[in-house]
């Protein structure tokens, strides 16, 4: 499953980051590394964007950044 497939209100684990390198930089540099937890705090109406609690602060990832974060 990947984050923009996740739930409102739940808890999932980062499991894998998939893309090229300066992607997957620019995705750890805002704190979503393998084994973080994060909770889904709101999905916009249309889907886009995801907004995300992780590591303390709330993060808005847009659906095509979500759709590449492997989650369990």
């Amino acid at each position: 499953m990947n984050l923009s497939e996740a739930s409102v209100g739940s808890t999932v684990t980062v499991v894998k980051i998939d893309g090229d390198a300066a992607y997957k930089r620019r995705i750890m540099d805002m704190g979503i590394t393998k084994g973080t937890s994060l909770y889904i705090r709101k999905v916009a109406p249309l889907g886009d964007p995801v907004e995300i609690t992780v590591r303390g602060y709330e993060l808005s990832v847009r659906k095509n950044d979500a759709q590449c974060v492997e989650v369990k």
